[in-house]
């Protein structure tokens, strides 16, 4: 008989890629996947990021501890960036003694050992691996979509932000060789795939510490020439980082979509230097402009951090400020939560949490009214969409996202999915556009 498993993923799309590797690893091993807990293994891929992804794991397992006392054979699996913190390791294994395999973000290739541990020796099967320059190429990936596909580019961070855990959790940043990136997106695009994200938690330096002089505008030159591939994405972009070379690209090949997602956390110098950014509010404005400069129909998404130590009233409005001058498409917006282990959680004059939720609306009032005259601007317009998914409020509806990857909701039939098609632009709303499938 075969057995099932269930993935349960927080987090960043690195973990949704990491967790189809563990699928992909236990479709090798004879699993089936089920979509609830009742599986024979269920797996919790968790995030170390924001505090309120850690609080959902804690109360997951919580439910989870009901299921293993009536059904003893279940296995249940920790791992992630949660699991390479020690302290949170530890604290997970004593607050739920009945969790079965804990493994981290390098080993994933280790899972069907572990298993067997659990199952077969009945012991507790934990494996960290703190750091490693080693990739493990080849392993197989149980995709979510056939259309379209997540592909790390790079793995790990050398830029130890203050408020960020990421280095500890993900270790240092290591480049994939440029072939290997290459030869698996030639094969998701001989099986269908239509458009490729590149992952990396600073994709603008990837190939530094490859033996060769290779850059990530050379890569996009490169991924463009493969036929099949018609949507280029890539996530995410350190401003500090941020070449002439890139912008070019993304200027000159159509396949690369026209948008940049350019996380700027603070609009205050001040605030910047204290998260260790390397860069100021005017580096980063010039930025932004020579950008739009060169590539008109661009769209510039971000991150933002409203209430980081120290931060004062007029180190926000700073902030308030870029935004109104860069005028973002959209933004990821995070009331700053200290990460243990990190920095800024033991620096002094953390803000209070009232003032911070005081920002934090503040920094919306004035950021949705941006974000909706910009998308009010794409009505009449016609965008080439690659179809996604059956929408979650209707099944009549399709969505999709423009390159600009500015979600949209039209009308179709299911058997659209996966497919490329014209959709002109009716509606708009903050949050997403409504359009209709027309002939161009």
């Amino acid at each position: 008989m075969s057995k099932t498993f269930h993935i349960l993923t927080y987090g960043c799309q690195m973990n949704e890629h990491d967790s189809e590797k563990i699928g992909g690893m236990l479709n090798s091993i004879g699993y089936e996947e089920i979509d609830n807990n009742k599986a024979d293994l269920v797996i919790l891929n968790t995030c170390l990021i924001r505090e309120n992804a850690a609080q959902k794991v804690f109360g997951k397992l919580g439910a989870l501890k009901g299921l293993k006392r009536k059904n003893p054979n279940m296995l249940i699996a920790v791992c992630g960036c949660m699991m390479q913190k020690e302290e949170v390791r530890k604290q997970t294994l004593k607050r739920c003694p009945f969790v079965d395999i804990v493994f981290g973000t390098n080993n994933i290739h280790e899972l069907p050992d572990l298993i067997r541990k659990a199952q077969i020796e009945k012991l507790k099967a934990v494996s960290i691996i703190e750091n490693t320059e080693e990739i493990h190429e080849d392993m197989p990936k149980a995709r979510k979509y056939s259309h379209k596909a997540l592909v790390n580019i790079t793995y790990g961070c050398n830029n130890f932000c203050t408020y960020c855990v990421v280095p500890y959790t993900r270790g240092r940043e290591k480049s994939r060789e440029p072939e290997d990136i290459l030869n698996e997106i030639r094969d998701l695009a001989k099986n269908g795939c239509k458009e490729v994200t590149l992952l990396g938690q600073n994709v603008n330096s990837y190939g530094k510490n490859l033996s060769r002089e290779y850059t990530f505008a050379d890569l996009l030159r490169a991924v463009s020439e493969i036929d099949g591939i018609e949507f280029i994405r890539f996530m995410t972009s350190h401003p500090k980082d941020l070449s002439d070379d890139l912008i070019k690209v993304i200027k000159e090949y159509d396949k690369v979509c026209n948008h940049v997602h350019l996380p700027v956390q603070s609009g205050s110098t001040k605030v910047l230097k204290e998260m260790n950014r390397k860069y100021t509010k005017e580096h980063y404005l010039e930025l932004a402009e020579k950008i739009r400069r060169e590539i008109p129909d661009v769209a510039i998404t971000t991150d933002i951090i409203v209430g980081f130590p120290e931060e004062t009233e007029e180190d926000f409005m700073e902030t308030v400020d870029l935004v109104k001058k860069v005028e973002y498409e959209s933004a990821f917006t995070f009331l700053y939560s200290p990460r243990e282990g990190t920095k800024a959680a033991t620096m002094e004059n953390q803000v209070p949490e009232d003032e911070k939720h005081k920002r934090f609306n503040y920094l919306l009032d004035q950021l949705y009214p941006i974000v909706l005259d910009k998308n009010e601007k794409c009505i009449g317009k016609t965008y080439r969409i690659l179809v996604d998914e059956i929408s979650k409020s209707s099944d009549e509806f399709l969505t999709g996202r423009t390159e600009h990857f500015r979600l949209v909701h039209f009308k179709g039939d299911k058997s659209l999915l996966g497919k490329i098609v014209n959709v002109r632009i009716d509606s708009a709303k903050t949050f997403f556009l409504e359009g209709t499938i027309v002939d161009k």
